[in-house]
């Protein structure tokens, strides 16, 4: 199996998300192993700024070739800003997936217990590993 980048700082969610908190917001795209198993991506349909959004909704779409997948929030929050970028390039998540996010959630909730349940980078690579 080929091993896919990480990035050391993010938390991983089962569902591939990444999430990184810069400045008390957290940042949300999708792994490299998630970008890799969808192929070229062709099209993003983000959710709306100012959109309230709850730990485990679907709140965005990704499509590629092969396929088309829901975004999950990994955190609750307010949709703060989108990657706008991606809804005319979107395969800059096939080319940089930890830079290509998707949106920023300003956190509502219990942020900690949030990211507690979150994956740490070595156990999402153990998560892929198994499931692979």
């Amino acid at each position: 199996m080929a091993s896919h980048k990480l990035d050391a700082a993010a938390k991983y969610a089962k569902s591939h998300e990444w999430v990184r908190l810069e400045e008390g917001v957290a940042v949300v795209g999708i792994s490299d192993f998630a970008q890799d198993e969808l192929s070229d991506v062709v099209y993003v349909d983000l959710p709306e700024v100012g959109e309230t959004v709850t730990a485990g909704q679907e709140i965005a779409t990704v499509e590629s070739v092969k396929a088309a997948e829901d975004i999950i929030a990994p955190v609750s929050g307010v949709i703060a800003e989108v990657n706008s970028a991606l809804e005319s390039t979107p395969e800059i998540i096939n080319q940089r997936p930890y830079d290509a996010w998707f949106f920023k959630i300003t956190p509502t909730a219990a942020l900690d217990e949030e990211l507690s349940r979150l994956l740490s980078p070595e156990e999402y690579a153990a998560f892929v590993e198994e499931a692979g």
